[in-house]
């Protein structure tokens, strides 16, 4: 962040992928409601579509308000990037939905939120995903739950509503002896009390809907990318290192 060597947790809080806005100087993060962006030239127009700079071109895609917000969560997790949803539930799809395939099998903790649990149990085992639910603190299921087409280690840092705790440095020790990422729901701890990415976790999502709004008042998620796993390595993401 521009102008702090080393921002506390608060300064982020406050201040994390924003800076006063140029055209004002207004110190608050605008509201952008806009759907579309104006381009420089076509060329700028093609190289934001074909991904080879950053930029926004439609907001169901990226907006500006969004990307401060997304920064903002990153850094407050030690992440490297982050992408924002409709709600947790929809971080959670997209998570699986961009990992996993027809085929693909998830190992994921028991102690769910309901929501989780039935988009896991029901939902996507409609679409050829299958799930081995293990109790979160029974470390050798775990262990014992991997298959070969196993993608996938998911569990909360804190259940809910059970409040059971998550091993994460054994769990995620145990998914990358099998080539595998962990994805914590890290919602009932917030990265105030836990950093989860610090510990082992690969990605972690929140509810945005809970303690990152905590009035009552949002609906929203979001996703973050610790950065840490090699999915060259692994083998099994060829989706992500082929072209």
């Amino acid at each position: 962040m521009p102008g702090y060597a080393d921002p506390h947790f608060d300064t982020l809080a406050l201040h994390a992928g924003s800076q006063p806005d140029p055209a004002t100087g207004a110190r608050a993060v605008p509201i952008h409601l806009t759907t579309s962006f104006v381009f420089e030239s076509s060329d700028q127009a093609a190289s934001l579509f074909n991904l080879e700079r950053a930029g926004h071109v439609y907001s169901r895609i990226s907006n500006p308000t969004t990307a401060v917000f997304e920064q903002r969560i990153a850094a407050l997790e030690g992440g490297i990037g982050a992408i924002a949803t409709a709600s947790g539930q929809a971080a959670l799809h997209l998570s699986v939905a961009t990992l996993m395939g027809a085929g693909s099998h998830i190992v994921a903790s028991s102690a769910l939120y309901g929501g989780s649990h039935n988009l896991l149990h029901y939902t996507m085992r409609r679409f050829g995903i299958d799930t081995t639910f293990v109790h979160p603190n029974d470390i050798d299921a775990w262990r014992a739950a991997i298959r070969p087409n196993t993608k996938l280690l998911f569990g909360e840092t804190v259940g809910n509503p059970g409040l059971d705790v998550l091993d994460i440095p054994v769990v995620s020790q145990i998914a990358h002896e099998h080539g595998v990422p962990l994805l914590v729901d890290a919602t009932l701890s917030t990265p105030y009390l836990l950093q989860s990415l610090s510990l082992g976790a690969d990605l972690l999502y929140h509810s945005a809907t809970k303690f990152l709004s905590g009035h009552g008042t949002v609906i929203g998620g979001v996703v973050v990318d610790g950065g840490s796993f090699d999915w060259e390595k692994s083998g099994k993401f060829p989706e992500l290192t082929e072209r």
